[in-house]
């Protein structure tokens, strides 16, 4: 047997003692599951478990391995606290009865939907919603987000279209809160590759261009370009397609545009230059939002968001709860939460199916790890 063999076949034997261990502590976290079931007390004695990975620290003879140890002892009781509140019946949440009201509310998809983007004809939002719904969907260009978010609960339409991430730029954080704001729910998603062009007035030549218009995301995309033309100057508009309109508009081959090449057909633009993006392969991610919950065919992820007690460990535990349940993290994102500073809203994608046998249980869990637990919808992905 070689020397490694030997080193491998003692950590085998250490870790049959170390199993044999923790059978015996999950037998005793057990019971004192049962017991706090008896008298009413909550799982969670978040002093308690500051004092037992204290006490473990203190026992160490090697102080470098006092990290570890901590992490180690925050795994193992986050793993006992799902053992116990797999036995105590501690009551249901408010978080717990919107999630249920949410798929009691379940609608099937609308049929000839009437859709709302926001942007103008042209704009990549209403690229997604035709990619989305089909080329005969009757959709609507309206100014704001908001706007988008309040025609839907009010019923002037059924869906809405809307970014949500872009690869270059990362989230779009204003839809993530009016997500929550309008309490609405996505249904699906749908990507656009997008490919930003420079267009300007028939006529337009380059070296005459003075200011350039667009909506700040596309200014940000184009940062290499625009950084080849310091004398131009850059002026943030609602959306990209109303600010090609807006050249359109005018009479001004000073003034270019930059959108995507549809906008240039519509608004009989010129193309003075053509994938000025920095990022060719710059695409972005939009949402499909209703007012109810659907669950479509091939839905496949889960998106929501939840806060965390401050307190040191308690992200730790609600990650802790999608690797024992083998659920696949595909997105985390921290959002500051307006009037508690240095305190973060965490919004969520992860693979499930809310209609799977054992996602209640899963989501119990998760609502009685975080403070404010809200599912956004289950839809099928769509990353192309």
């Amino acid at each position: 047997m070689s020397e490694l063999d030997q080193l491998r076949s003692s950590i085998d034997e250490i870790d049959r003692q170390i199993v044999a261990l923790f059978e015996q502590r999950m037998a005793v976290t057990e019971q004192v599951g049962h017991y706090k079931q008896k008298v009413g007390m909550p799982v969670l004695d978040a002093g308690r478990e500051r004092e037992v990975i204290g006490k473990k620290i203190e026992c160490l003879t090697d102080p470098s391995l006092k990290t570890d140890v901590s992490l180690l002892y925050h795994s193992i009781m986050a793993i006992s606290r799902r053992q116990q509140r797999a036995l105590v019946e501690e009551c249901g949440s408010e978080d717990d009865r919107r999630i249920e009201a949410a798929l009691h509310g379940v609608r099937q998809p609308v049929s000839c939907p009437r859709v709302v983007y926001q942007g103008e004809p042209g704009a990549y939002s209403e690229m997604a919603a035709i990619r989305f719904f089909g080329s005969d969907v009757k959709t609507e260009g309206l100014q704001q987000f908001h706007d988008v978010f309040a025609a839907i609960k009010s019923g002037a339409a059924d869906y809405g279209v809307l970014p949500i991430e872009n690869t270059s730029t990362g989230a779009i954080r204003q839809v993530y809160d009016l997500l929550s704001e309008y309490e609405c729910y996505m249904v699906g998603e749908v990507t656009v590759k997008v490919t930003h062009c420079l267009m300007g007035l028939p006529g337009s030549r380059m070296e005459n261009i003075r200011s350039v218009y667009s909506h700040e995301q596309g200014l940000f995309q184009c940062e290499g370009f625009l950084g080849q033309h310091p004398d131009w100057k850059r002026i943030p508009q609602d959306d990209t397609a109303g600010s090609a309109r807006m050249v359109a508009d005018g009479n001004d081959r000073t003034k270019a545009a930059i959108c995507s090449k549809r906008s240039a057909e519509l608004y009989g633009l010129e193309i003075l230059a053509e994938g000025i993006n920095d990022n060719l392969e710059n695409t972005t991610r939009f949402v499909v939002v209703s007012p109810k919950m659907e669950l479509r065919e091939g839905r496949d992820k889960i998106s929501a968001c939840f806060c965390v007690p401050h307190q040191s460990g308690s992200l730790h535990e609600v990650l802790t709860i999608f690797a024992a349940h083998g659920l696949n993290l595909m997105r985390l994102e921290s959002r500051p939460m307006q009037g508690h500073n240095f305190e973060y809203m965490f919004f969520v994608e992860f693979t499930g199916d809310l209609l799977e046998a054992e996602m209640p249980g899963i989501l119990r869990e998760l609502t009685q790890s975080t403070v404010d637990f809200r599912v956004f919808g289950n839809f099928a992905t769509n990353l192309e």
